[in-house]
């Protein structure tokens, strides 16, 4: 991983550290992100693959989005998406290796009968128009389009992606 000091120790902090509680603070300077939509929308945290899960605890993707819901006042739908396998942690791969180390490792769990397409927000019967996807860190980006792949081929039309740090990408050549 290769960010700025303070974000590095920040997200180590949060993803390695046994510290949840700095998604809060984490959160706060994400809270500017917020993509423009006057829509329904909900957040989708980056699930975890269930090794992963056990090992630390906690999904630190599902703790920032739970921390910008409170900001943003709109729902995360935590088990929306899910990880269809188990994949080797991104930090060691080049970015060429990225994108086929995550391709087909998102679908969207049985949703309630067209949660993503107009009519079928539950309890409100209205579209959940924008779904924003959160993760702590975008390196290639590969992760997050993976993902908006998978909302996408469930019915989803509108997808952004929020992230606490953009890390900086070495040369490998």
């Amino acid at each position: 991983m290769w960010l700025a000091e303070g974000a590095q120790q920040a997200v180590h902090a949060l993803k390695y550290g046994g510290l949840p509680r700095i998604a809060d603070d984490l959160a706060i300077v994400m809270a500017p992100l917020r993509p423009r939509s006057d829509a329904a929308a909900a957040l989708i945290p980056i699930p975890l693959a269930s090794r992963r899960l056990r090992a630390r605890g906690y999904n630190q993707s599902e703790l920032l989005a739970r921390a910008l819901a409170r900001t943003w006042r709109i729902p995360v739908l935590p088990d929306l998406l899910i990880r269809t396998r188990e994949t080797p942690t991104q930090t060691a791969l080049t970015p060429g290796t990225r994108l086929a180390n995550v391709a087909g490792a998102f679908a969207v769990a049985k949703p309630r009968a067209g949660a993503l397409t107009p009519g079928c927000q539950p309890g409100v019967n209205t579209p959940w128009k924008t779904l924003v996807l959160v993760d702590d860190v975008f390196t290639t980006g590969a992760t997050l389009a993976e993902a908006a792949r998978a909302l996408t081929q469930a019915g989803a039309t509108t997808i952004h992606g929020v992230t606490f740090a953009r890390a900086a990408i070495p040369d490998f050549t």
